[in-house]
């Protein structure tokens, strides 16, 4: 790839890029560009998290050499998994499963823990110098990032350690590009403020959408939505039932989705709508079926996302076909997923390990 398709593989499909102007000089550059992703083994793997394994693709393909962190020491700080660091650690290889079981070339992966940051005494120096220019206040503001208000530090104080680690993973590993979802936007900026103060290079901030549970975000009176909301809404495992795991049975995947949130015309805060336009649609050009009745105008296949979303605005797509075309392409796609976890044994136990565990949130 030249320049100018790296640029376009690495922002395709994200939310924002911090900054695209930095990017661009990346691109210019001669030397290996470093990025990653961190990811709290936290339990079942949804679909939701489908958004940011493509873009880790994207990434790879755009030759990044990425990064797995597997935050398992910040996932017992957010009390996943009843905070035990086994249960974690099981989690952690269950997602290298579900990462292979979604074609992302694992071998082209380097996949570390939290451990093999947290073993090192410059590690903590670097927490510390990070803190040291840290105010309390800026540190409440990013632990959204935890899915949890700056209160849970009331009663555990390590909570408040937790965006300092965020960002010393990243000084540490000294990278140049950081994956993430909307959710993880505090911490990457909160990188990109400190780099200067502690003398270290600004990382590139990639941010891919949330996608919102299944019971949506309700009406919307207004086009704008906050930040806060998004993240108090996103799809979630602890709500098993307003979430599609990639697990998920045909029949459950079908029972969920005629049971999701999707009002007529009303694309924002329709999670219907976003699983079309951020997992199916990820690609122009990609045929999308809508069997609808003859007296409705029939089967029709759309080649142009924007022509759906036109569509379903105007009214010409009923919210009932939709759900059920995009449970059955949604279906369609993750038919390889469940084969995979059916014909491998190691996958097949860690998933009924993790299953079994109770997920807290």
């Amino acid at each position: 790839m030249n320049p100018a398709e790296r640029i376009a593989s690495i922002t395709r499909n994200a939310e924002e890029v911090i900054t695209k102007a930095r990017l661009k000089e990346l691109m210019e550059e001669s030397r290996p560009l470093k990025g990653y992703i961190g990811v709290e083994p936290s339990g079942l793997f949804h679909v939701g998290w489908i958004i940011w394994a493509s873009k880790l693709k994207d990434m790879m393909d755009a030759d990044i050499e990425m990064t797995f962190l597997e935050a398992t020491w910040h996932a017992q700080i957010n009390d996943k998994l009843g905070g035990k660091l086994e249960n974690i650690r099981k989690c952690a290889k269950y997602l290298e499963h579900c990462l292979k079981a979604l074609k992302v070339d694992v071998d082209k992966l380097n996949i570390i823990a939290a451990e093999d940051l947290v073993s090192d005494p410059d590690y903590w120096a670097l927490v510390l110098k990070i803190a040291k220019k840290l105010t309390l206040a800026r540190v409440k503001r990013a632990m959204t990032i935890m899915g949890r208000s700056d209160k849970a530090a009331v009663t555990d104080f390590s909570k408040l350690i937790y965006p300092s680690m965020q960002v010393a993973d990243i000084f540490y590993q000294d990278l140049d590009l950081c994956l993430g979802g909307m959710d993880q936007r505090r911490a990457h900026v909160l990188a990109i403020e400190v780099a200067n103060k502690i003398n270290m290079k600004k990382p590139v901030a990639i941010h891919t959408p949330l996608l919102s549970g299944l019971s949506g975000l309700g009406r919307m009176d207004t086009d704008e939505i906050s930040e806060t909301k998004l993240i108090d809404v996103k799809m979630s495992k602890s709500k098993p039932e307003k979430c599609i795991f990639i697990h998920d049975s045909s029949e459950e995947v079908e029972k969920k989705m005629l049971n999701a949130f999707c009002p007529p015309k009303q694309l924002q805060g329709n999670p219907v709508i976003e699983i079309v336009q951020y997992i199916l649609f990820k690609e122009e050009g990609t045929p999308f079926r809508i069997n609808r009745p003859e007296k409705y105008g029939g089967t029709i296949e759309i080649d142009r996302l924007e022509d759906l979303l036109k569509m379903y605005k105007e009214g010409n797509i009923h919210p009932l076909d939709l759900k059920k075309a995009t449970a059955k392409a949604l279906s369609n796609m993750l038919k390889p997923v469940r084969q995979y976890f059916d014909t491998n044994d190691d996958a097949k136990k860690l998933y009924q390990e993790i299953r079994n565990l109770i997920v807290t949130r």
